[in-house]
């Protein structure tokens, strides 16, 4: 086989699993861990599961993987003939995945690079896919990781909840913005900023914080080029509704991704979770 690039991510970018065939692109999986036992996204678990443990308030929890895990991954991936490795991962201000792959990436039989996206859902699979499509057309790791780094600036995410109780539980949102968007019963309305999670606005029923999610979006669309994701949990006909008004109001959309988020970010914001990704090309 010849010499190329290869793009690893984590199970975390949501990527459709003919996107990741399609680019060869491998998706190392994160833990959840209900009860105690200890699941893989993705092949082990699902976002469905992890909502009803919710509802019932049942523990659970997540964990990255192993830098054994990536270790593992990045030699399979070089002994198919990678000459470098771009694995691009979610904010290392809400998981340890991007230490990890740090760590492994030193033992590596090639070099590696660790991109620290900022990102999470299909914010980070559209970085994964831009790094894909440039090595596919022969770019080497700089200019693989200089096209990721290209798409995480120009995209957005927004994110519906119906309570930030699980975030705060979880630790990626803190106590005072959890309690600010608790306060007489509002809706709050998240955004990704510099690798976090931040409350954004707060709306007073859910009907409406669905229609201001929906203007964030298409305000941020404008008239360019532009891909949208458009996730989930336990909500799809939400979702179905957002992705068609966005479909009819933003003139420059490519491509539009509707999916149910997987367990592990499931299990942070918990079920009724709608959320719009919007990513200029």
């Amino acid at each position: 086989m010849s010499p190329h690039v290869a793009i690893v991510t984590d199970s975390t970018a949501y990527l459709p699993r003919a996107a990741l065939e399609l680019h060869q692109i491998t998706a190392v999986p994160l833990t959840v861990v209900l009860g105690d036992q200890a699941l893989e996204e993705g092949t082990e678990i699902s976002a469905r599961s992890v909502a009803q443990a919710l509802q019932k308030r049942r523990p659970v929890t997540t964990s990255r993987p192993s830098p054994a895990a990536f270790a593992e991954t990045y030699r399979t991936v070089a002994a198919a003939g990678a000459s470098g490795i771009v694995s691009l991962h979610l904010s290392a201000e809400v998981s340890g995945t991007y230490d990890a792959a740090v760590l492994a990436a030193k033992e590596a039989p090639v070099p590696v690079r660790v991109v620290d996206t900022g990102m999470v859902a299909m914010a980070l699979g559209f970085c994964a896919l831009a790094a894909a499509e440039t090595a596919e057309a022969g770019g080497d790791v700089d200019e693989a990781v200089a096209a990721a780094e290209k798409r995480a600036a120009g995209t957005a995410a927004y994110f519906y909840v119906d309570t930030l109780d699980y975030l705060r539980r979880g630790g990626r949102i803190g106590a005072a913005q959890a309690l600010l968007g608790s306060a007489l019963a509002v809706k709050p309305i998240l955004q990704l900023a510099d690798g976090r999670i931040e409350l954004l606005e707060k709306v007073r029923t859910a009907s409406k914080a669905i229609a201001r999610l929906e203007e964030l979006a298409a305000e941020r669309a404008g008239v360019g080029e532009v891909d949208i994701a458009v996730h989930h949990l336990a909500a799809a006909e939400r979702a179905d509704a957002l992705a068609e008004r966005l479909r009819e109001r933003v003139p420059g959309l490519r491509e539009l991704h509707v999916s149910e988020v997987g367990a592990v970010i499931g299990a942070h914001t918990g079920p009724g979770l709608l959320g719009a990704v919007v990513s200029a090309r």
